[in-house]
């Protein structure tokens, strides 16, 4: 028993409609609309100490949820009714424990619900455990968020022996008797992060380009991010089914950044960040080497700018047991839609992957856990976007200061849901007013997750 562990008193669940500001396009799907799920715990822990915490998360069903026959609809709606039963289900959890604990006692039940209400919604589909840790996500970050609280400490102090009981032992097997999570995380904030700036397929690269688009202060070519922002490093959303396209579209965003670090913003570093994602689009992995041989063929230092390739091929390993070494001896090739379990984990590293993407919308219990199995096993991993705003936002840029990703994390719901954060902006602007290429952490700061809910002036944080 711990003094900081907590029992759940209640659980609130609330869901805001949000429509983007511009299409997101990616892989087969483009994304105009989404809700996202907010949860509010109310948690004492066993000193007698109540305290609420907070979470947030888009529900993306287009993206957590693709392949169904189900429409959008129906997918969507599930997934929000997701989150509220896994929220009665936590609000009955009956001991006081960590808020890991609390997650993995109750992983069970999450996968259980997702079938029945898949059956109820969706007749003759299952939702992926994905779309489950994807709905599950606001009330796991809310307990994170109400455990440090509670305590009056910073969550991420709360990993360790000294807060946990069990070691990672429970959850890895014997190779991991002895480890915790505190083991692999800074112990403060990273004061800057760099920013992964998306370039969607649908994104106009040049000004000159721009058709019809927002006229509300926001850039509307990458051209212009690039001269507002300083943004470095590029995550490029490419087709996997074209490879001359994809080559070209890699080869302009790199001409770009050159033009606008030469003319406009000579502070930048010499040289962009580019990483590839296809979005699982490609049938094989010999798309990729192709896509990256002939790349380096045609202009060797835009092969040099590609830091890593990112799912290339679909999400079931067990059903694409695809050999990824061939890619990985070109460029590090990370896993992502496919990476929900510890048993994910290894079965990518018996294919050949090199490392791992993180997601805070898989929840910040299960990141902990892949962060010290990467970590072990001495493998890359990056911390990576769902779009997130408003305080989703803040949950994945901390995750990224608190760990040693690769480089940097991505923040992009501010070029295409601007408006759905602008609370959270105004109390945090250096995370959300991207300067010189990286979110600035200062302000995340005090217990729990350092949200600093007081000084956001949004009704839904005063229920």
């Amino acid at each position: 028993m711990k003094p900081s562990d907590i029992r759940v008193r209640d659980v609130q669940t609330f869901t805001v409609p949000t429509t983007c500001r511009t299409p997101l396009k990616f892989g087969s799907v483009v994304v105009d609309s989404l809700p996202i799920g907010y949860a509010k715990a109310t948690v004492v822990n066993r000193e007698g100490k109540m305290a609420i915490g907070w979470g947030a998360m888009f529900l993306m069903d287009l993206w957590a949820w693709p392949l169904a026959k189900a429409p959008h609809e129906a997918r969507s709606r599930a997934m929000c009714d997701l989150l509220a039963a896994y929220a009665r289900c936590v609000r009955s959890y009956p001991d006081f424990a960590h808020p890991m604990e609390i997650f993995f006692e109750t992983e069970a039940d999450l996968k259980r619900l997702a079938g029945e209400i898949s059956a109820r919604l969706t007749p003759g589909e299952q939702m992926p455990f994905l779309g489950a840790l994807v709905a599950a996500s606001p009330v796991d970050h809310a307990l994170h968020d109400a455990f440090g609280q509670a305590s009056r400490m910073d969550s991420y102090r709360g990993y360790g022996p000294e807060c946990m009981v069990w070691d990672l032992s429970r959850y890895l097997g014997q190779e991991f008797a002895g480890v915790y999570p505190s083991q692999f995380l800074r112990t403060n904030y990273l004061h800057r992060v760099p920013v992964f700036h998306l370039v969607g397929g649908l994104d106009a690269l040049r000004e000159s380009q721009v058709a019809e688009a927002p006229d509300d202060g926001v850039p509307n070519s990458l051209e212009k991010w690039i001269q507002r922002d300083g943004v470095f490093c590029l995550k490029v959303k490419l087709r996997g089914n074209d490879v001359e396209w994809d080559m070209e579209r890699t080869l302009e965003i790199s001409r770009i950044y050159h033009e606008v670090q030469r003319r406009d913003r000579p502070d930048l570093p010499d040289r962009p960040h580019l990483t590839a994602d296809t979005n699982e689009q490609c049938e094989s992995p010999q798309y990729v080497v192709m896509y990256l041989r002939q790349l380096q063929e045609r202009d060797p230092g835009v092969f040099d700018e590609v830091l890593y390739i990112e799912q290339p091929t679909g999400r079931d390993l067990q059903a694409h047991r695809f050999d990824m070494k061939p890619i990985a001896r070109l460029k590090p090739v990370f896993i992502d839609e496919s990476l929900t379990r510890p048993e994910d984990f290894r079965l990518a590293m018996e294919l050949g992957w090199s490392g791992v993407a993180l997601k805070s919308c898989k929840c910040l219990s299960s990141d902990l856990l892949f962060v010290s199995m990467a970590e072990l096993a001495g493998v890359p991993y990056a911390v990576q976007d769902l779009t997130n705003p408003s305080l989703a936002l803040m949950e994945s840029v901390g995750l990224a200061a608190r760990t040693h990703t690769i480089l940097g994390v991505e923040a992009n719901s501010r070029q295409f849901f601007p408006a759905a954060s602008e609370p959270e902006a105004a109390a945090h602007p250096g995370l959300y007013e991207i300067r010189d290429g990286y979110a600035y952490t200062d302000s995340l700061a005090g217990p729990g997750l350092g949200y600093q809910i007081e000084r956001i002036g949004r009704d839904l944080f005063r229920k």
